[in-house]
């Protein structure tokens, strides 16, 4: 299957979209802080899925779906440091968002190691 025919990559590229519009908003003094640093994390998840997918057996594909789920955290962890920081305003969007990233990964990875 083409990465990009799973749902868990086209909503992590939402994802990607949107933290990319948020970060618009932080300080310039992050430009090479927070900004960056959300911005790697977000294009990370997407990117993990499509070479995991690319990758031989599940096996692999597993730990890459993990990297993801890695960088998903550090997603919501430096976007709940912008909120508290007072960059942005906490969205229900995102959060929704973001949880449903999650979710995706999980049963993605669930379904694998099944299989």
């Amino acid at each position: 299957m083409d990465h990009k025919d799973l749902e868990v990559w086209k909503k992590s590229m939402d994802l990607v979209e949107t933290i990319y519009s948020i970060s618009n908003l932080f300080p310039d003094s992050e430009r090479f802080g927070l900004t960056s640093q959300i911005r790697r994390a977000a294009v990370l998840i997407p990117s993990n899925i499509a070479e995991g997918s690319a990758r031989k057996g599940n096996k692999e594909l597993i730990q890459f779906i993990s990297i993801a789920l890695g960088s998903l955290a550090e997603v919501e962890t430096q976007y709940i440091i912008a909120v508290r920081l007072k960059y942005i305003k906490e969205d229900k969007i995102i959060l929704d968002l973001m949880t449903e990233v999650k979710k995706l990964l999980l049963g993605f990875r669930n379904y694998l190691k099944r299989n």
